[in-house]
């Protein structure tokens, strides 16, 4: 039946686009056909003898005849005659033919016009009726419907070229339909609808009535009519229950001849979505006023340590005061995104004005630079980072540059380098100071923040640490960004 698969020629642009819109929106039909669907456009333009499967849909509210995927083949005329005759003749054929598995099904070809143009063949592929049931009223209805759009199909007023591409929450026929006819009354409710309008609380008999006579608010309906193109509303009811409406109208000669109404009742998503938006707000909260209690405690620390005598005790309640207001700065960030990601060039800034306040040398000035994008960083990463660099940078800028070696007019600076080498971040702190003291060890170093930057980055952040001297002192920070794999 089939042959390898090979390269269509697509249509034109407008008729691609065209086709485009067919496929997003043919799930409807699938369902509304309870049948398989399938898309064919020519294989070469002008040789109406070979077809390629452009698409390929199956329905939710029936059996499948194909478990394969037929996407990329090409078949000829003599395996399927009706598609070819569609073609040429422009019109609708029906018949039977030959599917997968030597089964038999029943085929109605739909020839696809765009802009009076012939751009593809779309079939309609079910299994062939057995023990001859009668159909009941939805299967009618649906099948009625499904007809009145292939008309469109044909004719090319369906898709709609103004048509949206419909959500993934959009309504579908599993989820209730309602027929229209040219006044917009209920002609047909499925069971599925009435479960929806009773969730509305309306328990009257539709049909007969338009929407607003059961007291539904029927914008939409009024809209997609006097437009002659889909439209979808929500509908609140009570308080609890919202309902996705989705008009659209059903055209015969280019006028409106009735409607189909999908609903769906989306009280449990918007709930969700609520849920969302609420745990969100509380995550911000929660980090807004962390950060406010850390920007208090910094105050205190600064108010005690400007009542102290010069010396030991003032420096360390200064030390702490910069750590703690480092840790502020990542949730003032997570304060306004609840991504739990920071922009930590964002953090940098802060970070150098912080070391620049005590980098003040007799001698002149040290400059504090960053060169590389770390990007967006976990908060987990992001909060010891901050009180790692922190305690690099005061480092360098107390004991880098001592006035006995380090004159007017000598260079002072400090530079903070970042970069990803796969799965790490690389940080590195560079000075071009006095360099380390000759056995120094960061193993073995006792001092507090040397001790607290060796703690966070090979205990806390399973990275490593290297300093070493050459023209100044460097230290080399590599932190697996994720964090919950060991360096």
């Amino acid at each position: 039946m089939t042959a390898p698969a090979a390269k269509a020629e697509s249509p034109a642009d407008g008729g691609q686009a065209h086709l485009q819109r067919l496929m997003a929106t043919w799930g409807m039909l699938a369902d509304l056909s309870r049948a398989d669907l399938v898309l064919y456009v020519p294989a070469a333009s002008g040789d109406p003898t070979r077809f390629v499967v452009h698409g390929q849909m199956r329905p939710t509210t029936g059996q499948t005849l194909y478990h394969d995927d037929l996407v990329g083949r090409v078949v000829s005329e003599a395996e399927r005659p009706l598609v070819a005759r569609a073609w040429r003749l422009g019109e609708i054929v029906e018949g039977e033919a030959g599917v997968d598995r030597g089964e038999r099904a029943r085929v109605q070809c739909i020839p696809v016009r765009w802009d009076g143009e012939l751009v593809a063949v779309l079939t309609r592929e079910a299994p062939l009726a057995v023990g001859g049931r009668r159909p009941g009223e939805l299967e009618r209805v649906y099948a009625e419907t499904f007809d009145r759009l292939a008309r469109m199909i044909v004719t090319g007023h369906f898709p709609f070229e103004q048509e949206d591409a419909p959500t993934t929450e959009a309504p579908r026929v599993g989820d209730g339909v309602l027929s229209l006819d040219s006044t917009g009354r209920v002609e047909y409710a499925s069971p599925n609808a009435v479960n929806a309008l009773h969730r509305m609380g309306i328990y009257s008999n539709a049909e007969g009535l338009r929407l607003d006579e059961l007291g539904v608010e029927e914008t939409a309906i009024q809209q997609a009519f006097f437009r002659a193109i889909p439209v979808t509303e929500e509908i609140g009811r009570h308080p609890d229950i919202i309902v996705l409406l989705r008009c659209i109208p059903l055209l015969e000669s280019g006028e409106v001849s009735g409607g189909l109404v999908l609903l769906r009742d989306v009280t449990d998503l918007r709930r969700r979505d609520q849920l969302l938006v609420s745990k969100d707000a509380t995550i911000r909260e929660v980090h807004h006023r962390v950060k406010n209690n850390l920007q208090t405690i910094s105050s205190l620390l600064r108010l005690q340590a400007r009542r102290l005598s010069a010396g030991e005790g003032r420096d360390a309640l200064a030390e702490a005061e910069r750590r703690i207001r480092s840790i502020a700065l990542v949730h003032e960030i997570l304060s306004r995104d609840p991504s739990q990601q920071v922009p930590f060039n964002e953090i940098l800034d802060p970070l150098l004005r912080m070391a620049k306040e005590v980098a003040v040398s007799p001698g002149g000035s040290v400059s504090f630079t960053t060169t590389g994008e770390p990007g967006q960083l976990p908060a987990e990463l992001a909060t010891p980072l901050a009180v790692v660099v922190n305690e690099l940078l005061q480092n360098a800028a107390e004991h880098a540059f001592p006035p006995e070696r380090f004159g007017e007019g000598d260079e002072r600076r400090v530079e903070v380098r970042l970069r990803h080498e796969g799965p790490m971040l690389v940080v590195e702190v560079c000075d071009n100071g006095r360099g380390l003291p000759p056995g120094f060890s960061v193993e073995k170093t006792d001092t507090l923040g040397l001790s607290i930057v060796r703690n966070l980055v090979t205990g806390q952040l399973g990275g490593s640490i290297r300093m070493w001297t050459d023209g100044g002192t460097i230290v080399e920070l590599r932190l697996p960004l994720d964090q919950g794999r060991p360096a």
